[in-house]
């Protein structure tokens, strides 16, 4: 067997693991959304997790990866393989999106929104980031760089979901008529923690596969190094958080610190390939402090997102293009002025695509469910199956 034949096999072996490992971010985006919003809304956020997983694989296998890649192949390993990672991704850009207006969205809207999001509005996204490219040789071309997606991922579903909080507004009795916020408190925390871990293991894969190969020592170096990288900003960013909360509140408010540790991920994607392996303790404590300061403000602005997804997502998948800018310019390809033209066009086009998309949608099939399905439970109305049937319903 030659070189090549065994370095392509080692490639497409590595390729397949890595999308498996970004798939347990599938149950890791359920089991996170499923223990933080109330029992009476779980088997439909479940049901949305299952649904976006489908549906945007699909999408992207029919329409979405041409669209993003054109005719672009590998040589180096199987194109099956480099299409199902490219494939795992997709559906994470939605499910940044449907945690945030869980307990009050309706599924059948959102389902329809990620097969125009699978099928167009990211694989553009994707085009002239990793892709084909149409901007190529225009003003607007990018020289942005971005690993594994803080921003073409993180950013991208970050924007969609503040285009649709905006259009489909708080849950009912979030905020009082006087400016006040009422908490409304996980419902299972054990499934939060269980939540965030599978998405931390899926982030090995999800930045560790970007590289793109493994079959050399020096790959093989970076490859490791990359997801050194990416666990380092998760400790730190759980770490700094933890601090934090103890310091200011003298209380170590568990999902606030795992929110912290997925902001220190976030950060990290956009280039834990480039760093040596201590600057992503920097980042990743960055990240954390990002996720204190915007949770709360996002409340104060009225903008209910119960899972965190805006302040671990969007705010981090900017913050951790910047600081590539900021750590790892070089001076010619990468510079810091570099990834903020990429992040201003791409949160333009997320941003007012998917407002654009989900007002459409919303006046032909209205995203937020009604009154008294929402006072109710979704898993009543939208789904018929309630996931703790032994348990009271209540506010």
């Amino acid at each position: 067997m030659s070189i090549e034949s065994l370095s392509y096999i080692i490639d497409t072996l590595y390729a397949i693991f890595a999308m498996t490992l970004i798939i347990f971010m599938v149950p890791g985006f359920a089991m996170l959304e499923a223990g933080i919003v109330r029992t009476k809304n779980v088997t439909a956020v479940l049901t949305i997790n299952t649904l976006i997983y489908a549906i945007a694989s699909l999408s992207f296998l029919l329409f979405g990866y041409s669209l993003a890649f054109g005719d672009l192949g590998s040589d180096t390993m199987s194109k099956y393989a480099a299409f199902l990672f490219q494939m795992a991704f997709v559906g994470k850009v939605i499910n940044i999106m449907s945690g945030g207006v869980s307990e009050r969205a309706k599924i059948i809207p959102l389902a329809i929104f990620t097969i125009i999001m699978a099928a167009i509005l990211y694989p553009i996204v994707v085009n002239v980031t990793w892709g084909a490219n149409f901007l190529e040789g225009t003003l607007l071309e990018l020289s942005m760089y971005d690993l594994a997606g803080s921003t073409v991922i993180h950013s991208t579903g970050g924007w969609a979901l503040l285009a649709a909080i905006l259009i489909i507004g708080a849950r009912k009795g979030r905020y009082t008529p006087e400016g006040g916020i009422r908490v409304i408190p996980a419902s299972n925390i054990p499934l939060v923690t269980l939540g965030a871990f599978l998405l931390w293991i899926g982030w090995f894969g999800f930045n560790g596969g970007s590289v793109g190969s493994i079959a050399s020592k020096e790959n093989a170096d970076l490859v490791a190094l990359t997801i050194m990288n990416t666990n380092t900003a998760g400790l730190s960013g759980a770490i700094i958080v933890a601090i934090i909360m103890q310091i200011i509140y003298k209380k170590l408010d568990l999902t606030m610190i795992l929110n912290g540790a997925l902001g220190g991920l976030v950060a990290i994607t956009a280039g834990p390939d480039l760093y040596d392996i201590y600057t992503p303790i920097l980042i990743g404590s960055i990240g954390g402090i990002l996720v204190v300061v915007a949770v709360p403000m996002f409340d104060r602005l009225r903008i209910d997102d119960p899972v965190g997804a805006l302040s671990v997502h969007l705010v981090n998948g900017i913050w951790g293009t910047l600081a590539v800018g900021i750590f790892a310019s070089n001076g010619n390809d990468i510079t810091l002025l570099g990834q903020l033209k990429g992040i201003l066009i791409v949160a333009i086009f997320a941003f007012v695509s998917s407002y654009i998309v989900l007002f459409l949608i919303n006046k032909i099939i209205p995203l937020r469910a009604g009154n008294d399905d929402e006072m109710q439970g979704l898993d009543v109305g939208e789904c018929g199956l309630e996931a703790y049937p032994e348990f009271k319903r209540a506010f």
